[in-house]
């Protein structure tokens, strides 16, 4: 289900053994959009420390009941290795996680060209992969704080049209399905959904967005409510709109 990644902060996390902190915030690749990581907030030792879990330990979310269960118990997450969120996350952390907890590397392979497109369904062993866990030192530039890009300020073709306010994610696959835009003061109150494959390019540095739509064409597109999740009915209107292809019919080509 397409659901709002802000909905998820400070919800509970709940091992298979009691709970065990909340939701901090989430990091994502720019690659694929697609979100490797939950950093967690405990709250049963350490208060105020963060750890990194990656989504292969995620369970679906219980959005009623604000609970995000994981697959692990709370001696593993206890004893897992440290991480200072303040700094970008190094390539050697993430190595040692994946050594900790026995999970499926990520990289190895080519990344995907293009952004939003599927994610693959299957990750290779930490055998298969070995060989790849000390060969990329340094930080992973490509993994970004949900936290820092929002209030990215977006650009359409012809002018800017806001910032990202929240992100909407498939809570199956994790993959960034839309940003949402709040357009501020160019059109007060409204929200709108922009799709990663709609970007043409991203300035990191500046925390600018660029996105291959008018602004006529954003105005008029369907409003996104908050209140409401992202159906198969809506975005079929809102790629009608934009005369742009839904991922099914892009797994189609």
């Amino acid at each position: 289900m397409n659901r709002s990644l802000s909905d998820l902060v400070n919800c509970v996390v709940r091992a298979s053994d009691g709970d065990i902190g909340t939701v901090r915030q989430f990091y994502f690749d720019d690659y694929t959009w697609t979100i490797r990581y939950m950093v967690m907030n405990t709250v049963d030792y350490r208060p105020g420390q963060q750890v990194l879990i990656a989504t292969v330990a995620l369970d679906k979310p219980q959005w009623q009941a604000r609970v995000f269960p994981v697959n692990l118990t709370r001696l593993q997450v206890r004893n897992s290795p440290n991480i200072n969120t303040a700094r970008p996350v190094s390539r050697q952390h993430e190595v040692a996680l994946f050594k900790y907890y026995g999970w499926p590397v990520y990289w190895g392979s080519s990344p995907y060209a293009g952004v939003g497109y599927p994610v693959p369904t299957h990750l290779p062993s930490v055998a298969e992969e070995k060989k790849n866990l000390d060969e990329k030192p340094g930080d992973d530039p490509h993994l970004r704080s949900t936290d820092h890009v929002t209030g990215y300020y977006v650009h359409a073709t012809d002018g800017e049209i806001g910032h990202v306010h929240d992100y909407i994610v498939d809570d199956e696959t994790w993959r960034i399905r839309y940003i949402v835009v709040k357009t501020r003061n160019w059109w007060p109150g409204k929200k709108v959904l922009v799709s990663p494959r709609w970007i043409k390019q991203v300035s990191w540095e500046k925390s600018e967005l660029f996105v291959d739509l008018s602004r006529e064409s954003i105005r008029n597109s369907p409003e996104y409510d908050h209140a409401n999740p992202v159906s198969p009915d809506y975005e079929g209107r809102l790629c009608g709109h934009y005369g742009r292809k839904n991922d099914q019919e892009m797994l189609k080509k």
